[in-house]
């Protein structure tokens, strides 16, 4: 069974395994019924969810951060946002879903019974669900930019260029520019490769356009790697504990021994290490910097 564990926010290493672990399990099973218990989460009404019964499950893959199911060419896309999950079952049971109640979102019935629910804790709903013909249909999909695993040195540099005044944090993160990276695998590969997630990108010069490119291929193929050869359940709990900085403020960094630092946002936070990133320059605390303007 796939379980909802504390283990942050679903990026594109553990999508990837979901993926896989849901294509080794729908392909070739016929789609018996689909129930809707979160509305909100439903974002297409044509072509209905109810036209996915009776027909089979041909592909699974991973766009960025969103599931795309493939159902005889009709394309069931989820995306599990900040608190969503899956929850394979073998054997589906047989209560209804009462709707806005509980965690379950979606549920997917299989002709043998199993099936699977689409789950999201909290109180803040943003996980999404679309039934389209065309996967570019979905807005997400189409505004995605290059899959970082297949990124080359060539493309990195023209983003770069492109958005030279945006910082790495927020560059590493926008989905249009680069599909999949979120939170935390910024902050690792930022460590990785020894820069500011402040730095602007148009400043980088052709050594540290070099370290990106290399932190980007291997932080996330390490992880797609590691994540592959897991069980399912334990994906979230094992991106936790890889993390070198990510999660880890006040402990030391696996590299040089500094104390990881922690800047503050709104509604999220990132790590990093002064010695290995800034110089030995620690960062302004946002928060803080709006409270004493």
């Amino acid at each position: 069974m796939l379980r909802q564990h504390n283990g942050g926010v679903p990026e594109m290493p553990e999508v990837e395994a979901l993926a896989g672990f849901l294509g080794e399990r729908l392909v070739g099973r016929v789609v018996a019924s689909v129930d809707v218990a979160g509305i909100a989460a439903l974002k297409t009404y044509d072509p209905p969810v109810t036209s996915l019964g009776g027909l089979t499950v041909t592909a699974v893959a991973r766009r960025g951060k969103f599931i795309d199911i493939d159902v005889d060419g009709l394309h069931l896309v989820v995306h599990l946002a900040r608190a969503g999950w899956v929850r394979w079952r073998e054997s589906m049971t047989a209560t209804p879903l009462r709707p806005g109640k509980g965690p379950i979102v979606l549920r997917v019935h299989l002709d043998d019974e199993s099936g699977l629910d689409f789950t999201e804790a909290g109180t803040t709903k943003k996980l999404a669900v679309y039934v389209v013909r065309d996967v570019h249909e979905v807005p997400g999909i189409a505004r995605l930019g290059p899959d970082p695993l297949t990124l080359d040195p060539a493309t990195l540099d023209s983003l770069l260029t492109e958005h030279g005044r945006t910082q790495l944090k927020g560059f590493l993160r926008s989905q249009a520019i680069i599909a999949g990276i979120g939170n935390a695998y910024s902050d690792e590969i930022l460590h990785v490769a020894r820069l500011s997630p402040f730095a602007l990108t148009g400043r980088l010069d052709a050594s540290a356009r070099e370290r990106l490119f290399d932190a980007i291929g291997s932080t996330l193929r390490d992880a797609v790697d590691r994540s592959m050869g897991l069980p399912a359940s334990e994906l979230k709990d094992d991106k936790r504990a890889a993390m070198r900085v990510h999660g880890r403020t006040g402990q030391q960094c696996p590299e040089c021994g500094d104390v990881i630092r922690e800047v503050s946002f709104a509604d999220s936070s990132l790590q990093y290490c002064a010695t290995c990133q800034t110089g030995g320059r620690p960062l302004a605390d946002r928060r803080l910097s709006r409270l004493l303007k």
